[in-house]
């Protein structure tokens, strides 16, 4: 697992499987403020272009949230110790991105902790209750991947959204994003400029559907929406591979867009982006044109 710095308040640690993003949050109390001796404590970490010191200080009232998850066993439990080395106050909440089972693993890492979601995600958990867990078994027996311990969702709070959500004295900015899925939200930190975009703009990914067929103009539909989020990002995380700037996003985005378009419009024939033409993409893409077909 790979942890990179985007920010004082803001650390992404990355699988080394499926290339999955997990966000840590940090947001100091309104009574705590950021101190010299924080500073020197400070870890250091990763940053992008360099090294250099994670965040300083949390004083009274000051909050860390985890949202979605790395995926192996010794990554979750590595969480904590990441947590630790970067003075960020223990986790009071995590947040999940979408249902899909790898966003949910947070879980396991803090099983006391609730389980935050968008609504719509929310109603997808209670629907398919067990689904998360049916599928992160498959994907462990394929992979011959042990864990002490189950998932297990546990409490789960819903989330309005479009909304807020406080953590410290901070607010995170709660979007809807549907398209990937009939579920979830994209989370914008402003104070930090990073946005969290969910399985939206990955440079290693091609978009898919569930139900291609219905859900191409929501996912179009969450490409626009997203467009101006990343005009006030510095950072954009992907669900999964590496973290964008706002110009390579911008890029990733409209590339998304002419390919689901044409994607519409062609289907076998439709172009895929540069950079996303590997074996695995040319398979995803197939399934995408299956889909179509239905």
């Amino acid at each position: 697992m790979r942890a990179v710095a985007l920010h004082a308040d803001v650390l992404v640690a990355t699988s080394a499987v499926l290339r999955a993003n997990c966000v840590l949050v940090r947001a100091a109390g309104r009574e705590g403020e950021k101190t010299a001796a924080d500073s020197e404590r400070a870890g250091a970490l990763e940053q992008p272009g360099g090294s250099g010191q994670t965040g300083t200080g949390s004083g009274r009232g000051a909050e860390t949230f985890v949202i979605d998850s790395p995926v192996l066993p010794d990554e979750l439990g590595a969480l904590p110790a990441l947590i630790e080395q970067a003075r960020f106050p223990a986790p009071s909440g995590l947040l999940a991105t979408h249902g899909d089972w790898d966003h949910l693993l947070g879980r396991i890492a803090f099983p006391g902790l609730a389980l935050g979601c968008a609504e719509s995600t929310a109603a997808r958990l209670r629907s398919s209750p067990g689904e998360a867990q049916r599928e992160l078994r498959a994907f462990d027996e394929d992979l011959l991947i042990e864990r002490e311990r189950p998932l297990a969702l546990g409490s789960v709070q819903s989330l309005p959204v479009p909304g807020r959500c406080a953590v410290g004295a901070r607010e995170l900015e709660l979007h809807p994003a549907t398209g990937h899925t009939g579920d979830g939200m994209a989370i914008l930190l402003p104070w930090a400029r990073v946005l969290i975009a969910g399985d939206y703009l990955s440079a290693v990914e091609l978009p898919t559907c569930v139900d291609i067929e219905s859900d191409l103009d929501a996912y179009l539909a969450t490409l626009e929406c997203l467009r101006p989020l990343v005009g006030r990002a510095e950072h954009v995380v992907p669900g999964h591979g590496p973290v964008l700037n706002r110009e390579q996003a911008l890029i990733v985005l409209e590339e998304d867009r002419v390919y689901l378009r044409a994607l519409s419009e062609r289907g076998a024939e439709a172009d895929l982006p540069a950079g996303r033409r590997t074996p695995a993409q040319r398979k995803l893409h197939a399934e995408n044109v299956a889909h179509m077909a239905h």
